[in-house]
Order: C-alpha cells, then sequence, then structure tokens
C-alpha cells in the first residue's frame, strides 16, 4: 500500500482544527478521535486492497464530517486538497435541504456514484459509530440506528469486502443493545 504521509498530516490537522470545539457523543472524547478511528479503519481496508488509492481514503475519512457538522465549504477543500478528496466528502454530506428521511438515501446514492474509496470511508464510519449507544438513546433509536447500518451495508459492501465482514460483526454485536 502506498500513501501520502504529508497529505495525511495535512487533512489531520485541518479536520482538528475544523472539529476544534466537538466532542463525540456519549464519551466526551474530541471528535478528532472519531475522525482518526475512521482513517484507521480505512488504512486496513486500503492494505487488504492494494487497488484502493490510499491517500484519497484517507483525506475523505479524516476530512468526511467537515462540511457537515462545521463551517468548512466545499471550495475550502477544493482549494487545499482538491477535486476528488472535496467531491469524496460531498458524497459523504447529508444533504440539510432534503427532509431528514431523504436524506441518507441520497447520500448513498451519491457515494456510489463516487471512487470506491468514497464507499469505504462510509462504511468505516458506521464501524466506528456502532459502539455502544448513548445511554440516554431509546430502544426504538438504537434499532433504527441499526436497521440503517444494515442499509449502509447492503448499499456498499462491494467497496470494502473487509469493511464490510467487519461491519457485519460490528452490527450484530450492537444488536445486543437493541
Amino acid at each position: 500500500m502506498s500513501w501520502d504521509p504529508d497529505a495525511f498530516a495535512r487533512a489531520l490537522d485541518f479536520a482538528a482544527h475544523a472539529h476544534r470545539d466537538q466532542k463525540v457523543q456519549g464519551s466526551g472524547l474530541p471528535y478528532v478521535t472519531h475522525v482518526v478511528k475512521v482513517a484507521q479503519e480505512v488504512l486496513r481496508a486500503c492494505a487488504a486492497d492494494p487497488k484502493l488509492d490510499a491517500t484519497l481514503a484517507v483525506c475523505c475519512a479524516l476530512l468526511h464530517d467537515t462540511v457537515e457538522d462545521t463551517q468548512v465549504s466545499v471550495h475550502a477543500l477544493v482549494e487545499l486538497f482538491g477535486d476528488r478528496v472535496a467531491f469524496g466528502v460531498q458524497a459523504l454530506s447529508k444533504d440539510p435541504s432534503l427532509p431528514k428521511e431523504q436524506r441518507m438515501a441520497d447520500s448513498l446514492r451519491r457515494i456510489r456514484q463516487a471512487p470506491k474509496e468514497v464507499w469505504t470511508v462510509k462504511l468505516a464510519d458506521r464501524i466506528t459509530n456502532l459502539e455502544p449507544p448513548p445511554p440516554d438513546w431509546t430502544i426504538e433509536k438504537r434499532r433504527a440506528y441499526a436497521a440503517e447500518a444494515q442499509v449502509i451495508l447492503d448499499a456498499l459492501r462491494d467497496g470494502s469486502t473487509w469493511l464490510a465482514e467487519r461491519l457485519q460483526a460490528r452490527l450484530q454485536r450492537y444488536q445486543r443493545a437493541c
């Protein structure tokens, strides 16, 4: 596997700055820990599939929530990281102009139009998000989140066999909390 460690460092620094005041829900950890966990899952998938562009995948992983959850624009990502990374992050970002119940389907449609590296980020993101749910989540919310994870798995499993298997296993473990 070949990837650009300087691009990784630039994307990590940018993500850490963009998310500087955010915390991971339920843990209180700095939000950047989430994007690093997603990036490590993506790097492992790239090691399993050397055809993947690890630099594109890891930059998208580190930056995947910047447009959706901060004031960062797609234009800023184009200028700093190029069109391919910005396109990937945009595909991974839910469209806030759509009704909430349509956002995931729209995002999955856009991800499926993107390179497989972007698919790996969404799979890795959901793996990371399927840690024990926050204690204040109702059973109904937990079940809905698990069902959404299954939709993601069904839509994107061809992006990475390794991540699809990890997501399936994580989903089975998460079901115990439902």
